[in-house]
């Protein structure tokens, strides 16, 4: 069973409660941010199902709004709700960067040729490779 990828995912919901925080934004433009923020191939179906998910929980509200460009747009802003929500995913994420921290440091503390350690990067920071 591998799980390597799945930490990752659960946490779009307090990138964009941060994001909506720093300010008000339309989708297509979250989305624009979210790549910027190391989600390059994040749907935007996704995000736009989840945006209207964290609005029916009430840690967003939505308005339209006329854009110079084209057609209105929802905007998507940060509820009182949403920035206690937010304020949560901090202090989880601290915890979590505190035993990830440990973590890391006790798998570098590891001696070449430990099991595990085959894969871990080298001094110069590419990977060692497998032998045949």
């Amino acid at each position: 069973m591998t799980v390597h990828g799945t930490g990752r995912r659960g946490l779009i919901v307090p990138v964009l409660l941060l994001l909506l925080a720093e300010r008000p934004d339309h989708g297509y433009e979250l989305l624009q941010r979210l790549q910027a923020f190391g989600w390059a191939g994040c749907e935007s179906a996704s995000v736009y199902r989840l945006l209207r998910g964290m609005e029916k929980e009430g840690m967003l509200a939505s308005s339209w709004r006329a854009s110079e460009t084209g057609p209105a747009r929802r905007q998507y802003e940060i509820t009182p709700q949403g920035a206690m929500e937010l304020a949560l995913w901090f202090l989880r994420l601290g915890e979590l960067h505190e035993t990830l921290h440990v973590f890391l440091e006790r798998y570098a503390q590891l001696p070449a040729g430990a099991p595990g350690t085959e894969a871990r990067p080298s001094k110069t920071g590419r990977r060692a490779t497998r032998p045949s």
